[in-house]
C-alpha cells in the first residue's frame, strides 16, 4: 500500500510540472504576441507621426498643386521633387484618410518636422500659404500680365484676353486703352491658384474702395474723372521721382488742360514710340504720329503711360493752385525742376538744361 501512495505522489508532481511548462509556453507566446503588437503599434505610430519631410534648417518648403490635379499627380510631384522620405507610407495613409478623393489645388507651406499625418491634414484642409503679390512701375498691359502670372497660376493668355476685351471691360467701366487705370499698385495677398477672372474681379473691388467719396470729390473739384486723374498721374510719375514736386507738376498739366494747350509731355512721346531706353527727346521724336504723342494730339492721351502710383494720384488730387504752365529739369541733375508761367522764362531754363545734357554727352 505504501508503494502505491508513492506512485500517486509522483504522478501529481509530473502533472504539476507539465502544467507549469505549458503555462510558461503560453506566457512566453503571449509575451511575444504583445511585443510584436507593441512593436507594430510603435512602427505604425512612427510612420504616421514621425517627421517625413526633407527640409533643413527650419526653412519652409512650398509645394504647388495645379488646378485639376488628382492624387496620382500629387504623389508624382512629391516623388519628383524628393520632398518626403517614405512615399509608401504616405500613400497608404492618404488612402486611409481619404485624401485621394479630396485633392485641392494651391500653394502649401511645408515646415521641418511635419509628419505624414500633418502633411495630409494640411493638403486635405486646402489651407494655402498666400502669395504676396506686389506690382508697381508697370508700363504696359503685357508687362502687367507677365508680372501677375509669374506669381499666380492664372493663365497669361486668358488674363491678356480679359484686359483687352472691350465687352468685358465695358461692364467694369473701362476700355482696352484705359484699363491700367483700374489697377492700384500695392502689395496684395492672393491664393496661388487664383484665376484670371478672380484676379480682375478683386482688382476692380480694390479700385472701387480706393476711389472713395473724398477722392472722387477732389477729382470733381478739378473737373476730371478718376480715370483722367490716373492718366495725368501716370505722366507725373514718369516726369519726376521727386515726390515733393509732383503736386506742382500736376498743377502744370491741369493748367494746360484748362487753357486748351497741348500737354507736350516728353514721357508720352517715349511711350508712343515704345522705346523706353530714350534718355533725351529730340525734334525727330516729336514728329512720331501716335495718339499718345501729346506734342501732336491735344488733351489727354487715350490711356495711362504706366500704372500710376498712389503718390502721384494723390499729387494730382491735392495739387495746389498755381499759374505755372511750363517746367523743365534743373541743369544740376538734382531731380528738381524750374517752373515758369511764361515762355521766355521757360526757354531760358530749357536752354540751361540742354547745355548740361550736351556737356554730359547725352544725345539720345
Amino acid at each position: 500500500m505504501a508503494k502505491k501512495k508513492k506512485s500517486s505522489s509522483n504522478d501529481n508532481k509530473t502533472k504539476k510540472s507539465s502544467n507549469g511548462f505549458f503555462k510558461k509556453v503560453i506566457s512566453s507566446f503571449l509575451l511575444i504576441i504583445l511585443i510584436g503588437l507593441f512593436a507594430s503599434i510603435y512602427i505604425a505610430y512612427n510612420n504616421i507621426y514621425k517627421h517625413n519631410l526633407i527640409v533643413k534648417d527650419g526653412s519652409k518648403l512650398y509645394f504647388y498643386i495645379k488646378t485639376g490635379s488628382n492624387f496620382n499627380d500629387v504623389l508624382r510631384s512629391l516623388k519628383q521633387e524628393k520632398i518626403i522620405r517614405n512615399e509608401m507610407i504616405f500613400e497608404w495613409l492618404a488612402k486611409q484618410k481619404n485624401y485621394t478623393n479630396k485633392v485641392k489645388p494651391g500653394r502649401y507651406a511645408f515646415k521641418e518636422g511635419m509628419s505624414n499625418n500633418d502633411i495630409i491634414n494640411l493638403l486635405r484642409s486646402g489651407e494655402q500659404d498666400p502669395v504676396e503679390l506686389t506690382f508697381n512701375n508697370i508700363r504696359t498691359k503685357n508687362e502687367l500680365v507677365r508680372k501677375i502670372c509669374s506669381r499666380l497660376e492664372a493663365d497669361s493668355t486668358e488674363l491678356f484676353e480679359i484686359i483687352t476685351n472691350d465687352n468685358v471691360l465695358d461692364s467694369l467701366g473701362f476700355d482696352s486703352e484705359n484699363i491700367l487705370t483700374m489697377f492700384i499698385p500695392n502689395t496684395y495677398s492672393f491664393n496661388w491658384n487664383t484665376t484670371s477672372r478672380a484676379f480682375i474681379k478683386e482688382m476692380n473691388k480694390v479700385h472701387k474702395k480706393f476711389w472713395n467719396d473724398d477722392r472722387r470729390k477732389k477729382a470733381q473739384n478739378h473737373h476730371i474723372t478718376p480715370i483722367e486723374v490716373s492718366i495725368i498721374a501716370s505722366i507725373v510719375d514718369k516726369e519726376s521721382n521727386n515726390k515733393s514736386e509732383r503736386p506742382t507738376i500736376a498743377s502744370v498739366y491741369l493748367n494746360r488742360l484748362k487753357k486748351g494747350m497741348l500737354l507736350q509731355a516728353d514721357p508720352t512721346v517715349i511711350y508712343a514710340i515704345g522705346d523706353f531706353t530714350i534718355n533725351r527727346v529730340l525734334s525727330k521724336h516729336l514728329e512720331f504720329d501716335n495718339p499718345y504723342n501729346t506734342y501732336k494730339y491735344s488733351g489727354l492721351p487715350p490711356g495711362p503711360i504706366c500704372v500710376a502710383s498712389i503718390n502721384s494720384i494723390d499729387a494730382v488730387l491735392n495739387s495746389p493752385k498755381t499759374n505755372y504752365i511750363y517746367f523743365c529739369a534743373k541743369e544740376d541733375f538734382s531731380g528738381s525742376h524750374n517752373f515758369s508761367s511764361n515762355l521766355n522764362d521757360h526757354n531760358r531754363n530749357a536752354s540751361k538744361f540742354q547745355k548740361a545734357l550736351n556737356k554730359r554727352k547725352i544725345f539720345s
